[in-house]
């Protein structure tokens, strides 16, 4: 009974440090705001919030986790009404594009953060290997659900991963109201994607298709 009860203090303490740090990081800013202060602000010892997350990287790296984890749910139940390849992929970037919309007062700072490619928040990086992958799983839910060449089923999830992160950078970067231009980009850009799929189909297009990812393949070997 005693374990259980220090297993769930430790829990209910690194949750406070993860929401007292990420409510810090929108008003104070990610550069102003230190482990200390974050620790000071949550009413723990310096040293367990470091035991917790050893740096704001590894904080901001669970924001990355959860807005990943919220995405998938919020994605599978719009999935779950969407037919055709055009409304689950918008269906499956505006539910990510949702969950990180609290945070995008520090979405340049998480981006000059994860440009390093040692850094753990690098999306292509080890560190975040689990994190991708599971991302990466949202957008098999959208082509499980949808008319996909046999040949490009396997790989068009990842590629689809690869163009929401070129979504993301453009929203961090967005300073309309509400970033309504990212949400615009996302309804452009999603039946372009499902015209170009439904033309993979085609016997003239599939040997340049084919070439397309075996280069990428080469290139990420």
């Amino acid at each position: 009974m005693a374990g259980k009860q220090l297993d769930t203090k430790s829990g209910q303490t690194k949750a406070l440090v993860l929401e007292t740090a990420l409510t810090m990081f929108r008003t104070k800013g990610y550069a102003k705001t230190t482990m200390r202060a974050i620790a000071a602000e949550a009413g723990v010892s310096l040293g367990s919030t470091y035991y917790y997350y050893a740096s704001k990287d590894d904080l901001v790296l669970e924001l990355y986790r959860e807005s990943v984890t919220e995405q998938q749910a919020a994605a599978s139940t719009a999935l779950a009404g969407a037919s055709g390849l055009t409304q689950r992929i918008k269906a499956a970037m505006h539910a990510g594009i949702d969950a990180l919309t609290p945070y995008h007062g520090f979405g340049g700072a998480f981006i000059g953060s994860a440009l390093p490619p040692q850094s753990p928040l690098n999306p292509f990086g080890e560190p975040s290997r689990e994190v991708r992958e599971a991302a990466v799983g949202i957008f098999s839910e959208v082509v499980e659900g949808a008319k996909v060449p046999a040949y490009l089923r396997t790989q068009l999830p990842e590629l689809l991963w690869l163009g929401y992160m070129g979504v993301v950078l453009f929203w961090v970067y967005d300073r309309s109201e509400n970033q309504l231009r990212t949400r615009a980009l996302v309804d452009g850009v999603a039946p372009l994607i499902a015209k170009a799929v439904g033309f993979a189909r085609l016997p003239v297009v599939r040997p340049l298709v084919e070439e397309a990812l075996a280069l990428k393949a080469k290139v990420r070997a």
